[in-house]
């Protein structure tokens, strides 16, 4: 067997244990959201549960808002994405007792559901719209 080829086998074996590795991570990522809590029923299925109940709450205008603030995720991910950020929208309008799903209450649950590094562009989107972040403030705090 010649050096090369030896070299060649150990760097595919390292690429293909890596490949596995993070695909592996994103699945037990999936596999925990799926555990059930203390409740019964897990993150997702509370999702589900919240977005089943606010259904009749979405309006065209709210979907493609929605739709809007998720286009700078990859389009792999969009889904979840917009699954997770439209159930914690869902579960904000439950909780508030709303009889339909508000641009204000979007933001909120768009706040509340994403990570720090992404209301970044939330302020920037809404900065094009005229929309003044001032009510917001106090959620982009925690």
């Amino acid at each position: 067997m010649s050096t090369v080829f030896a070299i060649f086998i150990v760097l595919w074996t390292c690429t293909m244990v890596g490949l596995l590795a993070v695909g592996g991570y994103f699945m037990f990522r999936k596999f925990l959201k799926r555990l059930p809590k203390d409740d019964g029923k897990s993150i997702i299925d509370w999702e589900e549960h919240y977005i089943n109940e606010t259904l009749h709450m979405w309006g065209e205008e709210q979907r493609a808002f929605l739709e809007e603030l998720v286009t700078p995720v990859p389009e792999l991910f969009r889904d979840v994405a917009r699954q997770k950020i439209a159930g914690r929208i869902s579960q904000v309008a439950v909780e508030k007792n709303k009889n339909a799903i508000t641009q204000e209450v979007i933001i909120e649950g768009y706040i509340l559901a994403t990570p720090k590094r992404d209301h970044k562009f939330l302020k920037q989107t809404l900065d094009e719209k005229n929309i003044d972040v001032q009510p917001y403030l106090p959620l982009f705090e925690k």
